[in-house]
């Protein structure tokens, strides 16, 4: 099926799922002039109902299937574990839908290749839920990188952690694509190569894969081009940590919120010893992603990060996890 000619808002959206982010869109979906939330599916008709009431959802659905099948959903959030995001997605595209899909958008190149080709072939949009690069604090640190007011770049450095306490947490299952990498080092990769606007030529990585079969921490390197060098890490075993670091050869740029960035943010640029505190323009987290959505639907823009953008990602993730099981750095074609 291909997509509904000329829609008008608000768009009516439907959550793919009962996951716990899904809290993140509810009030920025009601908020929003343009986008209505109008249903949520689960494998449970009496798991989706009882959530439904709970949020005031007009509409709930015993299986995704039926939510996909119904000619009133123009939009589809896609909340189901990393595993399921290519094959629900696509039967979303499918389905007449568009669709905002958590990241990691898939977890192999392949999966990425028949996503992009089911946007091709139904003329639906489909973006990766990146939701701190629509925040303008993100476009701003990338302005003043490209401005060259820290000199030529040296290294950029990042870090995104926290504890996990329950050992049935989806996080921790590999057959459900689990792993700190997919869950949380996805940001700063994400982060580092949209500062440098390209995929690294070489990475390394380590890991320390516990007893539930996934990388519990993880450790990487990027080399990019003109020997600008990346260094991160992430982990479900170590305290709440998010920060991002940006050297350059006269000043370093320090930004404390660079994945959830509240309402109040600033960043620190450091030239010595000595420090400025800049203050960031501020926006809901989730509202950008949401519109962003919006703007493609009913204006007919290309998403704001490409399905080019996202496969690359996913291409840096699946080099470092090959080089952390070899033991050995692995170059980028």
């Amino acid at each position: 099926m291909r997509r509904k000619k000329n829609p008008s808002p608000p768009l009516k959206w439907g959550l793919l799922s009962t996951a716990r982010i899904n809290r993140a869109l509810i009030e920025p979906l009601r908020g929003s002039e343009r986008n209505e939330l109008q249903a949520v599916a689960s494998r449970s008709e009496v798991r989706a109902q009882v959530y439904a009431a709970e949020r005031e959802i007009p509409k709930a659905y015993g299986s995704y299937q039926a939510m996909l099948d119904d000619p009133e959903i123009d939009v589809i959030y896609n909340s189901l574990p990393n595993s399921l995001h290519s094959k629900w997605s696509i039967r979303a595209l499918q389905a007449g839908k568009h669709v905002l899909c958590e990241k990691p958008l898939a977890t192999t190149l392949e999966e990425v290749d028949e996503m992009r080709a089911a946007v091709e072939a139904t003329g639906n949009f489909l973006a990766e839920a990146f939701m701190y690069r629509h925040h303008p604090q993100t476009r701003k640190v990338k302005e003043l990188v490209d401005s060259g007011m820290l000199g030529r770049l040296r290294l950029i450095k990042g870090e995104f952690t926290f504890n996990i306490d329950d050992e049935s947490n989806v996080r921790l299952k590999p057959e459900l694509g689990g792993g700190s990498i997919w869950d949380v080092g996805c940001y700063p990769i994400s982060y580092t190569r949209f500062i440098m606007g390209k995929n690294p030529e070489e990475v390394f990585g380590w890991q320390h894969v516990g007893d539930s079969g996934v990388d519990e921490v993880f450790t990487g390197q990027l080399r990019f081009e003109g020997d600008v060098f990346a260094q991160f890490d992430s982990g479900f075993r170590s305290p709440y940590r998010s920060r991002m670091e940006i050297v350059g050869s006269d000043a370093t740029l320090i930004i404390p919120h660079p994945f959830n960035p509240g309402l109040e943010v600033d960043i620190q640029v450091w030239r010595g010893e000595e420090s400025e505190t800049l203050q960031m323009p501020s926006q809901e987290l989730y509202i950008g992603e949401v519109e962003d959505i919006a703007d493609a639907v009913l204006l007919d823009r290309s998403p704001g990060i490409s399905l080019e953008d996202s496969r690359g990602n996913v291409e840096v993730i699946l080099a470092l996890l090959s080089s952390a099981r070899s033991g050995k750095p692995l170059k980028l074609e």
